[in-house]
């Protein structure tokens, strides 16, 4: 403990040495300012702490780009983060492909559109999950051919030559929109989890400059441990934590230090990312220089894609307590890994996502077209609540008071608790191990006009209409200690002490609470408020039943024998497997697609007629439900699943637990397939609990089953601010 505390003194003196950073431009043409010093960001000469949330523009339909970026926003993300994967644009030498979902520069556009500084992610290796890590084909066969010329990941000349090609066609798709041009790119990460040597990263600098990268900052994952030593100030590290990962070896749950990611500590680095490829000892002992750069991460676990090998079941309960963990031990970024899924693009030779049976980054087998890592936004842009709401409350505080807590030193640490300032961060949760477990943050002496709050038994969570509000934490009785006067808060009843106004919400009022515009509108259904315009908009989603009734037209043979791939972990199935699975027909899908248009005609009338939203004034009114998007939610038990299209590959799933989504769009007018193939409880494949006893308890180990076809689906109501 006395070690410690001694880091955290040498920590502090660190911080409050302003650094100089060797970065590019800061300051738009109409004098607008995005900084770094030792402590974070600095945007307009104020200090803030952002949140940052990734999604990846070619996994995402390019016409939903800008519900789902303010979708983001509406979730308290301020900063969105996104890979520019290379075999996306250049899957041939030469011939470079930027449309459609690919269009970097028009979603580049749309972020500046809606406010959301961006930071690109531009490798040339990204990983992402995606096949060969995002190299091209191509470039992979050039390193093999030739490795003193093409080695890749290193200063080799022909390597560097292709990525200058890279670096030069992406700026050419941004150019403009840089933030010294008054558009909204800010920084740029170079490469991924690599260890250098610092010469790499100092190539592929000068390569982006020379192209014509002018920007705030520069990152690199401050994960793994560089080989040698950095020059100070060119690239900021950038961390990461997860609550559980796919790449691990084990059968068992929580395994290595997974648990140590719901703990304060006082190092930035994490033992258990990247495993496979860095190994499962890396180290977490900090080196003194890098503690004066500000504690940003990039990777906070955000959700968890299930591999093959390893189905994980994210619950949404993890990422909260992940951000509660870093914002105590310091950080003054929180930065997630995915905020957002998507699906991969088609490709008919081979999937997009990672698989063992390349020569280069084959650690994992993944889907080949679903990537919903199960996190805040899925893949379909459906919320995961828990998730989406808990961190959005939390978010909502950081935009209120983030100017104050990133000036505030650690001064208090424990496993379980820390103190920075005014603000108070707790963590008894873990996953799996400790599911009963809290997450949150108090407030001890923070002062509000002549209000001093002395404390709170109650999250703080956001300033409007005038009013301090709070959230009620379970099993809490709602409390403030004001100018040393308690007062015991009844939730949804404001209270004024010392000229100020207090209101504790319920978790459940709360989580339909959305500031806009400086005030709290309330979803009435349960969904998410945002901003289209100077119009509010609510998105909720609906799951109903339908009559869809597929025609079995082939039984599954029997279980497959499962090898073990590349790297020692089940092998997934091949599309010969997939012949010989349980096969579905699903038919009068039209039908279905008609009939939820009409319902929300009808709903309209209803709504117009009877409802009135809860927090708007009698000006606005309710206007119109826009067409609802459709999905099948199909629950099913087995191994694996894939829907197809007229014989394309639309979407595939390995089972978890959960069900499995598709568009509706891409199946209308097509003959579809669903095609199952059975588990076995004797495959080498981890499943936590819930999963692996309803294996054990199928008749002969052997699981296969279709529960049920619903619909679910995005609804969208619109109501008008009239001036």
């Amino acid at each position: 403990m006395k070690k410690l505390f001694l880091l955290f003194a040498l920590l502090s003196q660190t911080l409050c040495a302003q650094t100089t950073f060797k970065f590019g431009t800061a300051t738009t043409p109409d004098g607008h300012t995005f900084e770094v010093d030792s402590r974070g960001f600095i945007i307009d000469k104020k200090p803030v702490i952002p949140v940052m949330g990734e999604i990846h523009y070619a996994r995402v339909p390019q016409q939903d780009w800008r519900r789902e970026i303010r979708k983001m926003k509406a979730g308290g993300i301020t900063v969105v983060a996104t890979y520019v994967f290379w075999i996306h644009h250049e899957p041939e030498e030469g011939r470079w492909d930027w449309s459609g979902n690919r269009n970097l520069r028009r979603f580049i556009e749309i972020c500046g559109e809606e406010g959301m500084p961006v930071v690109l992610r531009v490798g040339p290796f990204c990983h992402g999950e995606v096949y060969q890590g995002g190299f091209p084909t191509w470039m992979v066969q050039k390193s093999i051919d030739d490795p003193k010329q093409y080695k890749l990941r290193s200063t080799a000349p022909g390597f560097l030559a292709a990525t200058t090609i890279l670096y030069n066609n992406i700026f050419a798709q941004v150019n403009g929109l840089q933030w010294k041009d008054g558009g909204p790119i800010v920084g740029m990460q170079l490469e991924n989890e690599c260890r250098g040597p610092w010469a790499y990263f100092t190539a592929l600098k000068q390569i982006a400059n020379k192209a014509g990268f002018d920007l705030p900052f520069y990152t690199r994952t401050g994960w793994p441990k560089l080989n040698g030593k950095e020059v100070f100030g060119e690239i900021l590290p950038l961390y990461g934590d997860y609550a559980d990962g796919f790449w691990d070896r084990s059968m068992k749950d929580m395994p290595g230090d997974y648990p140590k990611a719901f703990i304060m500590k006082d190092t930035r680095l994490s033992a258990v990312i990247a495993t496979e490829s860095l190994g499962a000892n890396q180290s977490t002992e900090m080196e003194r220089s890098d503690l004066s750069y500000p504690y940003f991460t990039c990777e906070l676990g955000g959700g968890m894609m299930p591999a093959y090998h390893r189905r994980i079941n994210i619950s949404g309960k993890e990422i909260k307590p992940l951000a509660i963990c870093k914002l105590g031990s310091g950080s003054n970024l929180p930065g997630y890994y995915m905020y957002h899924g998507g699906t991969n693009p088609y490709n008919p030779r081979h999937t997009m996502g990672e698989t063992q049976a390349t020569s280069v980054t084959n650690y994992n087998d993944m889907p080949y077209m679903s990537y919903d890592f199960q996190c805040p936004l899925g893949e379909m842009g459906q919320p995961l609540d828990e998730a989406f709401h808990s961190t959005r409350l939390l978010h909502q505080m950081l935009a209120d008071w983030g100017d104050q807590l990133s000036q505030m030193d650690v001064d208090t640490l424990s496993e379980h608790y820390s103190r920075r300032g005014a603000f108070e961060f707790y963590n008894d949760y873990v996953r799996i191990l400790n599911e009963e477990g809290q997450s949150y943050c108090t407030l001890r002496g923070l002062k509000v006009g002549a209000a001093t709050i002395d404390w709170t038994t109650v999250e703080p969570f956001c300033q409007a209409d005038g009013t301090i509000y709070f959230v009620e934490i379970p099993g809490k009785k709602p409390q403030l200690s004001i100018n040393n006067k308690v007062y015991k808060a009844k939730p949804g009843k404001p209270f004024t002490a010392a000229g100020q106004t207090f209101c504790v919400l319920s978790r459940e009022k709360a989580y339909t609470a959305f500031k806009i515009d400086g005030q709290l509108h309330y979803a009435q259904r349960g969904g998410i408020l945002y901003k289209a315009g100077n119009t509010i908009v609510e998105e909720y989603w609906q799951t109903t039943p339908t009559s869809i009734q597929p025609t079995q037209t082939q039984a599954a043979a029997a279980p497959r024998a499962v090898q073990l791939g590349s790297q020692k972990v089940a092998a997934m199935p091949t599309n010969a497997d997939f012949d010989k699975a349980a096969i579905y027909q699903l038919e009068d899908l039209e039908s279905l697609a008609n009939l939820e248009k009409l319902e929300g005609l009808e709903k309209l009338e209803r709504l117009a007629n009877l409802e009135k939203l809860e927090g708007l004034d009698n000006l606005e009114r309710l206007e119109r439900l826009d067409n609802p998007e459709s999905y099948l939610k199909i629950s099913y038990k087995g191994d694996a699943a894939r829907i197809y299209a007229d014989g394309q590959l639309i979407e595939d799933n390995f089972w978890n637990g959960k069900p499995m989504l598709v568009r509706l769009s891409d199946l209308i007018g097509k003959r579809v397939e669903l095609r199952i193939l059975p588990l076995s409880k004797d495959y080498p494949i981890y499943f936590q609990a819930p999963q692996r006893a309803q294996l054990d308890k199928a008749p002969g180990g052997l699981l296969l089953s279709l529960d049920s076809i619903e619909l679910l689906t995005r609804n969208t109501l619109r109501v008008h601010r009239e001036h």
